[in-house]
């Protein structure tokens, strides 16, 4: 260990310095024991990010594009890059810098639904954007003003679905028309896009592949009623990651259920597309985070739902694997469910799980929760000062 001690520390010294992440090898356990972190550490394995990202690609009959919502560290843009990923639905102009300093060949598309004239204009002339969604006829015409009525556009009309319950969020509450809006603004569209496509999305963390098959035939009821010729679908995201306690039925059944559905309802000559992010990034992700306090069987942690834990608190209440880190010691083989508490002067800081650690866990133990590739970093806040956070690049 005395080896790997000044290693690990001198190159996060040195990626604090560049701001990028460091790189180590090795178990968790042994990186906390060199690094001994005050503050969360995320620990990124770029590897499993892009195995994810080849096998969605190699499941799915289409284009692949990840939501760089999920996740925008430019390590996970560069591990799927790795993988041979092209495409990225991005929707900012921040997302569209950033995917463009990491790669002039990506194609980006311009997936949400309202958006401001100046960051359409940019992404258009500056950044070779030529993919836009919408939902409604203001930001038709919107996107139409802001390219100078450009004639190479590819146009997708984002579907409302109907709310099917079987989703952690539903998204078409907020995006999407309704089908006698949205088949009005495919005919609209199609008199001035190169190319049109339709959209939907089922749902983050959509556990059941029956909700695409719905989704598909319920765009093909609304293409039906325009009266035009539509030539793309792009499917959205929602493709889910395993969390504790909760059964994921395996990609291939998704897949399937897509087959399945295009096919009867006659889509299958249609160039699919595809949104997936928390799929390919959630596995590829943990954070470290160490008891400050436990008071019974509630660990008050460095880190919380105003950091990296949103997913965690009341709104979705996500179970994630956690594993103790003791590096000077072991722990009791019993084990006891614990309740988390975030680091901020905010009572609505508190994640129920429960937890199963070890029943002997104290103040300056460490905690690897897995499955925070997803959502995390992109989501976190400095909520009373709170923010900071390294991040550490584990290989092999």
């Amino acid at each position: 260990m005395n080896k790997v001690v000044p290693i690990a520390t001198a190159s996060l010294k040195r990626a604090q310095q560049s701001s990028k992440p460091a790189r180590l090898t090795g178990p968790v356990r042994g990186v906390i024991a060199a690094l001994r972190p005050a503050e969360p550490v995320y620990i990124i394995r770029p590897e499993i990010i892009t195995q994810k990202a080849k096998a969605f690609m190699r499941a799915f009959p289409g284009e692949t594009m990840f939501a760089v919502k999920t996740n925008p560290a430019p390590v996970v843009i560069q591990a799927l890059i790795q993988a041979g990923m092209c495409a990225f639905d991005v929707a900012s102009l921040k997302e569209i810098r950033l995917v463009r300093k990491i790669s002039r060949k990506a194609k980006l598309y311009f997936m949400h639904t309202v958006k401001s004239p100046e960051a359409i204009t940019e992404a258009y002339f500056q950044h070779g954007v030529r993919d836009f969604s919408l939902d409604t006829e203001e930001e038709l015409k919107k996107i139409m003003d802001a390219t100078g009525h450009a004639r190479d556009l590819t146009l997708y009309v984002r579907l409302a679905l109907p709310v099917s319950g079987t989703a952690a969020i539903d998204f078409s509450s907020k995006f999407g028309a309704a089908p006698e809006e949205a088949a009005s603004l495919l005919r609209q569209a199609r008199g001035v896009a190169a190319k049109l496509g339709v959209c939907f999305h089922v749902g983050t963390q959509a556990t059941d592949p029956a909700a695409y098959a719905r989704a598909v035939s319920f765009s093909a009821a609304v293409i039906r009623a325009s009266g035009v010729e539509v030539d793309l679908l792009d499917v959205g995201g929602g493709f889910p990651a395993s969390y504790p306690d909760q059964k994921v039925p395996p990609l291939d059944i998704y897949m399937q259920a897509l087959k399945d559905a295009l096919r009867a309802e006659g889509l299958d000559r249609l160039p699919l597309l595809a949104e997936p992010g928390r799929a390919l990034v959630a596995d590829g992700g943990s954070l470290v985070v160490r008891v400050e306090l436990r008071k019974g069987n509630m660990l008050f942690l460095n880190d919380g739902t105003y950091g990296g834990l949103f997913d965690a608190g009341p709104l979705l209440n996500t179970r994630f694997p956690v594993e103790a880190i003791r590096p000077d010691g072991t722990f009791s083989a019993a084990t006891e469910k614990f309740t988390f508490a975030g680091p901020t002067c905010d009572s609505l800081d508190m994640m129920a799980g429960p937890f199963v650690l070890p029943a002997d866990i104290r103040t300056g133990d460490w905690i690897e929760i897995g499955n925070l590739g997803a959502y995390s970093q992109g989501m976190r806040t400095d909520f009373n000062g709170f923010g900071h956070a390294d991040t550490v690049c584990l290989y092999g």
